[in-house]
């Protein structure tokens, strides 16, 4: 089993910046998937961007191309937000798979405790 952990959410205005954070214990498998997930209020949980074990690959969600940044590898993993916008409001949650190029969150077996990102306008 999976442990993950998540920091650094908080309350910014739009057009700030944020940084998140994932740490992962416990039992590890090889080329694995981290990926970010968000759920807004009311919403579907969605998914927002992954790399792989090795931090060669990634890949994002369209609306947060460019603006967003996954870096990281093995057992932590980092989401810079640049440019964050109103719509980027939810809880951010860390997840490993092992489906490369998954964007369902039925494909990822571990999950961290989440943490909220405000974004005010």
């Amino acid at each position: 089993q999976v442990q993950l952990v998540e920091s650094g959410g908080g309350l910014v205005q739009a057009g700030g910046s944020l940084r998140l954070s994932c740490a992962a214990s416990g039992r590890t498998f090889s080329n694995y998937v981290m990926a970010w997930f968000r759920q807004a209020p009311g919403k579907e949980r969605e998914f927002v961007a992954a790399i792989n074990w090795s931090a060669s690959n990634t890949y994002y969600k369209d609306s947060v191309r460019g603006r967003f940044t996954i870096s990281g590898a093995k057992t932590t993993m980092s989401l810079q937000m640049n440019n964050l916008k109103p719509e980027d409001t939810a809880v951010y949650y860390c997840a490993v798979g092992t489906i490369w190029g998954s964007r369902s969150q039925l494909d990822f077996r571990s999950w961290g405790q989440g943490t909220q990102v405000t974004v005010s306008s």
